[in-house]
């Protein structure tokens, strides 16, 4: 960075994870942050500034244009926003949801209504729902269309119109089935699911019991609104082992 080897830096950055490179992030004074930071290709920059510490996002967010917030924002996951929104200052959370999509606030709003440390709190609502009358072959369309911008794809849930969840299939479920079969005849019913409101250490208990890596999450009508996945439960378990 002192030497203005741009090209160079980039080059190494491109090759790391993007938990590796907030970690650098540590390092800096406040001048070389956002020089660093716009080196990265946009779904690194996104995929790093979710792991930074909040300090750090604050600065950038400071020093953001109106283009450069949006690029980033659209990148995040919507849980990953909320967990934004809620640890950001109100004056720098009013520039965070003008950047952010209609569909996208509302989300946000909708998960920051959850009690603290709930299910609901540190779910996401995007994933991939299948419907039992769907063939195999119409089942993996429909994830190559929807999957890019799901945080997860392996484990997909079946429900009904009113959005009941009934079952859940996975894509080895699917690969490994002929085309003509029905989702409704090889999903597994036995779900394992969360309420909105439970604990979600409790939550956590019950994915590393049982292995999950990811567990939907529902509401008093057994109606599916988000799933919890690995890396949110990890963050749990942190929080727990540090209390």
């Amino acid at each position: 960075l002192e030497e203005k080897k741009n090209a160079t830096l980039r080059d190494i950055l491109t090759t790391m994870n993007p938990m590796d490179v907030a970690g650098l992030f540590d390092g800096l004074d406040e001048k070389q942050i956002p020089l660093m930071f716009r080196l990265l290709p946009k779904e690194q920059a996104a995929e790093t500034f979710v792991e930074m510490e909040p300090e750090a996002k604050e600065l950038l967010i400071r020093g953001f244009s109106d283009n450069e917030l949006k690029e980033v924002v659209d990148e995040l996951y919507v849980d990953d926003a909320a967990d934004l929104v809620e640890e950001m200052p109100a004056n720098v959370v009013r520039r965070i949801l003008r950047q952010a999509t209609p569909e996208m606030r509302n989300t946000i709003n909708q998960i920051l209504q959850y009690p603290d440390n709930s299910a609901g709190s540190i779910m996401t609502t995007e994933y991939v729902s299948l419907r039992p009358h769907m063939t195999v072959e119409e089942a993996i369309l429909r994830i190559r269309r929807q999957g890019v911008d799901k945080e997860t794809i392996y484990t997909c849930y079946v429900t009904e119109k009113d959005r009941t969840l009934i079952g859940l299939v996975t894509v080895k479920d699917l690969l490994l089935q002929p085309y003509e079969r029905l989702v409704g005849d090889i999903m597994d019913t036995h779900v394992i699911k969360a309420q909105t409101t439970d604990d979600q250490e409790q939550v956590a208990d019950t994915m590393n019991k049982y292995g999950l890596l990811s567990m939907p999450v529902v509401d008093s009508e057994d109606r599916l609104v988000g799933i919890i996945t690995v890396d949110d439960v990890m963050e749990v378990m942190e929080e727990e082992a540090t209390e």
